[in-house]
């Protein structure tokens, strides 16, 4: 028996670049009851998503700007929205790069419209909707925008390196929480790095330079001792 999709206020993104495909999924979503919107290119889509959210995203791999797995990252910086990849290889490596990378499901093309919802359906059971914070924090005139990967101190643009802007996602997506050494290690580093303090130290102290914030009289980044950091805000 299928799921009463009327009754749910479910709003699904739909990201692909062929119009057909967008005009398909945008009619046989609204006949099982979603609320639809489309985008036909990565960054379009990041957009939608930190503008307007959803409650799911399926997501074409073949992109004319930024390709699926890119835009998947930049998602799961600060989303867990489900995602369902569309792609056209049905290769087995390709299928478990993408559940690595964070997506719930993927679908090969061409695929039947009712797999499709009957994924969809299963991917709305399994995860609750009940909406995600904005992907934005502001705090003493810092203002860090995850879906644009924007920093902005007192209105101003700061620049920060790949591995700098990585740990201050980090902590925004842990605001108000400490984040421990291990687990901060692991994300920037990898399985193998639990141990070397070192870098966290050096990465710090350059984030907090760029930032202005004294570790004496942190406004923002606070430390632990001992146990890890914690973004006040």
């Amino acid at each position: 028996m299928s799921e009463p999709a009327a009754a749910l206020p479910v709003r699904v993104l739909v990201i692909d670049d062929e119009p057909q495909i967008r005009k398909f999924l945008d009619i046989s979503l609204r006949a099982q009851g979603y609320r639809v919107e489309t985008a036909e290119d990565g960054e379009t889509g990041v957009l939608a998503m930190a503008t307007h959210g959803a409650d799911l995203v399926i997501l074409d791999l073949g992109l004319p700007d930024i390709d699926g797995h890119e835009v998947l990252r930049r998602l799961r910086e600060w989303s867990q929205v489900p995602v369902i990849v569309l792609t056209v290889r049905a290769d087995e490596r390709e299928k478990v790069a993408v559940l690595d990378a964070g997506a719930n499901d993927y679908v090969t093309k061409p695929f039947g419209v009712q797999e499709l919802m009957a994924r969809v359906r299963a991917l709305l059971r399994s995860h609750a909707t009940g909406g995600e914070a904005a992907p934005v924090f502001e705090a003493d005139g810092l203002r860090v925008d995850l879906a644009r990967r924007m920093v902005l101190l007192h209105g101003e643009p700061v620049h920060l390196a790949r591995k700098e802007y990585a740990l201050l996602a980090l902590l925004v997506r842990h605001a108000g929480r400490v984040v421990t050494q291990p687990q901060m290690l692991r994300e920037l580093w990898g399985d193998h790095h639990e141990h070397d303090t070192h870098y966290l130290r050096v990465l710090v102290g350059k984030l907090r330079q760029k930032l202005g914030d004294d570790a004496a009289a942190p406004r923002w980044i606070v430390t632990e001792p001992g146990v890890g950091l914690r973004l006040r805000g």
